[in-house]
């Protein structure tokens, strides 16, 4: 059977994503009470990689339901160092070594990458505590931070709640708390992913991984749900796909084919997904290369 030329892990592929936002906080900056993250410049939102992966990381053992080869490393509640002594231990290899074998190092991280699908996409340090034996390994997927097409203006809004957090409060008399949520009324990202072959072949990436990381794309924000998030939509997956490991042309050459417009009255701030248009030039595109639109 024939493998689509965008579930092809033997092949380079450049994708980019859109996602848009309303009424919500896509991505706290802690440093500034958790005020959506800017570009203090321009005034363009920005969300970071590690949240993009975050949502990713999330979504795809739900999508797959094979905890043996789509369990997450870097999970919430389990400790790096715990995981990396288990990989030693299940594979009858000295936690204390300060130096493997080319053979043991081969064996560990080799079941690592199988069993974590974040590590086998995205890599991950390894040198942490009693393992530093087990070096980095480099991950196929880079994501780049997303931007949002126009400048936006994030909102802070006072918020109340009826109970007190102590007695004492209640004693003193005081009959309601104050808080705050930050929101960006609405804004569509673009961010770019980049799979490079090579390293995938070294990390044992296969066709159903790049199929559960399109559908986990497609799907993440609906199982990332929050009032502080607001509206989260997935709208647009374009990858350009090359028929070979090197690759055909430049990335930018292909993911610049992607364009996003405003429609209407540009004087008024964008509210909606109908407020820009996304085209994408796919004629005369580089010999070898080829485009889905998976989310279009």
């Amino acid at each position: 059977m024939t493998t689509e030329t965008h579930l092809d892990p033997a092949v380079r592929h450049d994708m980019v994503f859109l996602f848009d936002v309303a009424d919500g906080n896509p991505n706290g900056d802690p440093d500034f009470s958790n005020r959506p993250r800017m570009d203090e410049e321009s005034g363009h939102g920005l969300v970071t990689d590690v949240a993009i992966k975050r949502k990713i990381r999330n979504t795809l053992p739900l999508a797959a339901g094979d905890p043996d080869r789509y369990s997450i490393f870097v999970e919430a509640g389990h400790a790096l160092n715990t995981r990396l002594a288990e990989t030693m231990t299940v594979n009858n290899i000295d936690t204390k070594k300060k130096r493997l074998t080319d053979e043991e190092l081969h064996t560990a991280r080799s079941w690592l990458t199988h069993r974590y699908a974040d590590i086998r996409l995205f890599g991950a340090v390894l040198n942490t505590g009693d393992t530093k034996a087990l070096g980095q390994i480099y991950g196929p997927l880079q994501v780049t931070n997303a931007r949002s097409i126009s400048p936006v203006v994030p909102q802070h809004h006072t918020i109340t709640r009826i109970t007190q957090t102590t007695q004492a409060d209640i004693d003193k008399g005081e009959r309601t708390e104050m808080g705050g949520k930050w929101t960006v009324p609405y804004a569509l990202y673009k961010a770019e992913i980049y799979y490079s072959a090579s390293r995938g072949t070294q990390t044992g990436v296969d066709t159903r991984d790049f199929e559960l990381l399109y559908r986990s794309l497609e799907m993440m924000f609906d199982h990332d749900r929050s009032a502080t998030r607001g509206t989260m939509t997935a709208r647009g997956l374009y990858v350009f796909s090359h028929d070979n490991a090197f690759g055909n042309a430049p990335a930018q050459k292909l993911t610049e084919r992607v364009r996003i417009a405003r429609t209407g009255d540009t004087a008024e701030p964008p509210r909606s997904f109908a407020n820009y248009t996304v085209s994408v030039d796919d004629d005369a595109l580089p010999n070898g290369v080829t485009i889905a639109k998976l989310i279009a």
